[in-house]
C-alpha cells in the first residue's frame, strides 16, 4: 500500500503517456496531443501536493 501511496502519480503519468501514444497511432492526432498534457499535469500537480503537506507538518 505504501508503494501505491507514493509512486502513484507516476503509475498514472504513464498510463495517460500510453493512451496517448495509442490515440495517436490510431489516427486521432489531435486527442492524442491533448491527452499528450496530461502527465505533465498530473506530476505537476502532484508534486504541488505533496509540498503542500509537508509544509503543514
Amino acid at each position: 500500500m505504501k508503494f501505491l501511496e507514493k509512486y502513484y502519480p507516476i503509475i498514472l503519468a504513464f498510463l495517460s503517456f500510453l493512451y496517448s501514444i495509442y490515440l495517436w497511432f490510431s489516427g486521432q492526432e489531435l486527442e492524442g496531443l491533448y491527452v499528450g498534457l496530461w502527465p505533465v499535469t498530473i506530476l505537476g500537480f502532484a508534486i504541488a501536493i505533496r509540498q503542500r503537506r509537508n509544509d503543514s507538518n
